[in-house]
This record gives C-alpha cells, sequence and structure tokens, in this order.
C-alpha cells in the first residue's frame, strides 16, 4: 500500500493530510510554517508536528509516506523552498516536493482545468491557469508591501481609519480600545510605538468582525476596501489569461478565514468583480488547498 502526504502551510496554520490512493486517511493541523513570519524553528516545529500527528492518526510511521508534496506560502522563492524541503526530509524519507501554496489551492478548486483563485486569510493573492495551461499571479507579495485585503492588511487599514477619525474629530472610536487590549498594551503611545515597530495587525481580525457587526464605521470600511482591492486582483489575474470577448464562463473560486468569515468582504468582492467581469462563474463550495497538495504528491512530478 501507497500511502501520500499533502501540506498546506501559511502564517497562521499548517494543514496536513495523508491518503492512499484514493481515500484520505488523516489531517493535522499545527502552528504557521511560513518561515518569513514566524521564523525556522517554529516553522519546523509546525510541520515535524503536522506529519507526525497525521501519521499517528493514519496508522502509519512517517517512513511509510511514498511522496509528499507542501504548498508553503513564500516557497515560490528557492532559498525558501529549499530550508521547508531540508525541514521536511528530517522526518520525511521519501520523494519530497515543495512548492508555493498557489498551485496547491487551484488543483483543490479545479484539478488540472481552468479556473481563478483568491485567497484571503492571513496574507492574499489571486492565481490561475487558462485552458492552454498558462498560469498568472497578482498579490502575495508579503505583508510590508502587497497582501492586498488579507487580515493583516485589513487590520492595519483599520488602525489608519481609526487615527484618521481621531485625528479630524478628536474623538478616539471605542474600536481602539478593543484593538488596544488586543496587543497587550496599556495605552495609546505605547499602541502607536507597537503598530510601527513589532504588531500583528492580523491578530485584530476578529475584533474588528464583531465591531463591524456592531456598525462600526472604521471596521466596516476597512472591509469594504479589503472586499475591492481582493476583486481588482482578480480582474488582473482573469485579464491577463481570458479573452475578454469570449462568451465563455470564468470558473473563480475565494477561499482563505477572511473570505469564510467576513460577509461584507464577500458582498463587495462579488459586486466588484461582477462589474469587471459579467461572465465570471462563482464556485460556493468550500475549497481545502491541503487536498490539492494531497492529490498533486499522489500523481507525483511527472
Amino acid at each position: 500500500m501507497a500511502y501520500y502526504l499533502g501540506i498546506d502551510g501559511g502564517g497562521t496554520k499548517t494543514t496536513c493530510a495523508i491518503g492512499d490512493e484514493t481515500s484520505l486517511l488523516a489531517t493535522a493541523v499545527t502552528g504557521g510554517s511560513n518561515i518569513t513570519r514566524v521564523g525556522e524553528v517554529r516553522a519546523r516545529e509546525s510541520l515535524h508536528q503536522a506529519v507526525r500527528h497525521a501519521s499517528t492518526v493514519a496508522g502509519i510511521g512517517a517512513s511509510q509516506l511514498q511522496r509528499a508534496c507542501a504548498g508553503v506560502a513564500g516557497a515560490g522563492r528557492k532559498e525558501v523552498a529549499e530550508v521547508i524541503h531540508k525541514l521536511l526530509a528530517e522526518v520525511i524519507p521519501g520523494e519530497i516536493q515543495v512548492m508555493d501554496d498557489m498551485p496547491i489551492a487551484l488543483e483543490a478548486a479545479f484539478g488540472q482545468g481552468p479556473g481563478v483563485i483568491v485567497i484571503a486569510g492571513t496574507g492574499s493573492f489571486a492565481y490561475g491557469r487558462n485552458s492552454a495551461g498558462t498560469t498568472a499571479r497578482a498579490g502575495g507579495w508579503g505583508f510590508a508591501i502587497s497582501d492586498e485585503g488579507s487580515a493583516h492588511w485589513i487590520g492595519r487599514s483599520t488602525v489608519r481609519e481609526i487615527l484618521r477619525t481621531r485625528d479630524k474629530t478628536g474623538i478616539t472610536p471605542p474600536l481602539l480600545d478593543k484593538l488596544t487590549q488586543a496587543c497587550g498594551v496599556s495605552s495609546f503611545n505605547e499602541f502607536i510605538r507597537s503598530a510601527n515597530s513589532r504588531m500583528d495587525f492580523a491578530a485584530f481580525f476578529p475584533a474588528i468582525l464583531a465591531s463591524a457587526d456592531d456598525g462600526d464605521l472604521c471596521a466596516r470600511k476597512a472591509l469594504g476596501e479589503a472586499g475591492a482591492e481582493l476583486a481588482r486582483l482578480a480582474a488582473t489575474v482573469i485579464a491577463r489569461l481570458f479573452d475578454k470577448h469570449s462568451s465563455s464562463s470564468i470558473p473563480l473560486a475565494t477561499l482563505g478565514g477572511v473570505f469564510c468569515h467576513a460577509s461584507v468582504v464577500r458582498e463587495v468582492f462579488h459586486r466588484e468583480i461582477r462589474k469587471l467581469h459579467s461572465s465570471v462563474d462563482f464556485h460556493r463550495e468550500m475549497i481545502e488547498p491541503v487536498l490539492g497538495a494531497l492529490q498533486m504528491a499522489r500523481r507525483g512530478t511527472k
């Protein structure tokens, strides 16, 4: 019996799936493994725990894994892929294929067929493939300069809106108190110092969602802008891959925690992408990128 392993590694969590030729046998979820965000030590810990836990649930040893495919954020860069390969080789003796997380998400959504995916979690990007096999991407260049519409981007944009409101009115919006508590500081000045040095803006996402549901204008504006930014990423990829004069529909899937939990983002995204491309065919089912990685492990590099 041959066993295969798929990994979806992001900045917040790492998901691992083990299967045989046809069946899913086990999954495991651990901490983030995006080296840029969490560092090599934490990435090793997350990857090793994921593989060992999934192997235990599947009732096999990691030594029985014939082939693994790992899609990890940032692994499109050779130096990052080499580190991820080295970390996995410490626990997996079989063949290991490491790639960015874009191809595994596309595989999970559309198999080897055409389509466009837009992912918004800790980071964000759009990625697609047309019927000729040509691929294109937009966004996903890292939290400091890109990742438009991601949880990190939403957190930073919300803080910006809060400060603009404070400057204009002299009144501090109540949401700032929630964010100050969320990052463990006790004063406005301390919050500002942290925001300009080490702040994890993605950690604000739950508080922003709750405040948006309560009608907070700063939160709702940031979420709406996120939806529009994500629509622009999708439109960029569509324009590069598909003939705008064609009557054929363009398959499009969304995934990630931002889309899953933020109704404002979903509504604005759907409205804006429809304005830009009326032929988009939305896939409503939930996409699990790790299952794309597992399928690619089964198929191998051929």
